[in-house]
């Protein structure tokens, strides 16, 4: 018999005392972006001083709301302001191994959205950009630093969970509003590397180094609608160098099914618990030791923190946590995951199973990870 478990008080949101080494950030691509700027109110470590991009009317609109940041629709001129330590990237796809390795020489660490890049080319420009300059790269994988994904995942390193069997992720969600909103979306990328990029990095974080992935994918009638240039439905399976198994799950022209099925669900089936986080609900649940079925529901807690209101507004509070997770690494010189050579690894596996699902064959990864110089 399981029992529901509220979270009792609330995440405020109130101006955290700067640290006194605390880095300057500057966000290009202001429509995610935007939102990481306005979560600065969240984070200690790091503080917004200018944005960019190439719209008037996103300038305007973020000007309105920040005014006292810098703003230019010019890229070099964000990456000479003296007090921009790190650069937010949240471009499309196509722009960022372009962007990235432009901040690496202006000497700036970079955040930047998922995918990293989208590229062999990219993806070894990238590598050889961040070892020479010795800068540091953290890629926003969002779902990582969302309320009931992070207690999953610190319940299974304090080894509650003990060894991870089998995961299981999935990402669905009816994508019409995105294709009108960017309409590059539909012709210059594949969903591999747009919401399939959530499940596969669950994946792998939890079993590791991957070995081979087996795909398949298809076209949903709002794919075919949109003319997208690639599937838009994804099933996967990935078994880890350890032998560990894994499965990831997107479908993007779906009728979504909120209260039976989360828009992002992570399962871990692990040798001494099971456990599941959610997205956009807010609940982990878990088997407990005694054998109950506990559901921590930290949406009354976390509602404001995470979405800036009641309502499901995107990515306010993951955005601000790893922001202030990687300037914090980079303050006290500790790792900060997932970091460059992770997200190039990330992408490896990405392509292995866009490869895969056009082949029918499985792919292994270790050819890949050679190509790009891992």
């Amino acid at each position: 018999m399981g029992f529901l478990k509220h979270v009792p008080g609330t995440l405020p949101i109130v101006e955290k005392p700067r640290h006194p080494r605390a880095l300057g950030l500057g966000v290009v691509g202001l429509h995610e972006g935007r939102t990481l700027l306005l979560a600065m109110n969240r984070t200690s470590a790091i503080y917004p001083v200018a944005g960019c991009d190439l719209s008037e009317e996103k300038l305007a609109a973020s000007r309105s709301e920040l005014p006292d940041l810098m703003y230019t629709n010019d890229f070099g001129e964000l990456l000479k302001h003296p007090k921009v330590d790190v650069v937010a990237i949240y471009t499309p796809d196509s722009v960022h191994g372009e962007q990235i390795v432009r901040a690496f020489e202006a000497g700036k660490h970079v955040i930047c959205t998922k995918p990293i890049v989208n590229s062999f080319e990219d993806a070894r420009r990238i590598l050889e950009a961040g070892r020479r300059s010795g800068r540091r790269l953290l890629v926003g994988q969002s779902t990582r630093f969302f309320e009931p994904f992070r207690r999953q995942r610190a319940a299974f390193e304090r080894g509650e969970m003990g060894e991870a069997e089998l995961v299981d992720a999935h990402y669905i969600h009816r994508m019409d509003w995105y294709y009108q909103k960017s309409p590059w979306v539909s012709k210059e990328t594949d969903w591999v590397f747009l919401g399939l990029s959530h499940p596969i990095d669950l994946v792998r974080w939890y079993l590791g180094r991957i070995r081979s992935v087996q795909a398949m994918s298809m076209t949903s009638s709002l794919g075919r609608e949109h003319a997208v240039a690639g599937p838009d439905v994804y099933v996967v399976n990935a078994i880890s160098e350890q032998g560990r198994l894994g499965r990831a799950m997107g479908h993007y022209g779906c009728h979504e099914l909120p209260t039976a099925r989360n828009c992002i669900e992570m399962m871990v089936y692990g040798s001494r618990s099971t456990s599941r986080a959610q997205y956009h609900d807010m609940k982990y649940t878990y088997l407990a030791q005694d054998g109950a079925e506990v559901t921590e529901d930290f949406l009354y807690a976390g509602r404001h923190y995470y979405f800036n209101s009641e309502v499901h507004g995107m990515h306010y509070g993951e955005f601000a946590n790893y922001a202030d997770h990687f300037a914090t690494a980079i303050i006290e010189g500790r790792e900060a995951s997932p970091g460059l050579e992770e997200g190039v690894e990330t992408f490896c596996v990405m392509e292995a199973v866009r490869r895969s699902a056009r082949s029918g064959s499985p792919v292994e990864v270790a050819g890949l990870l050679r190509e790009v110089g891992l």
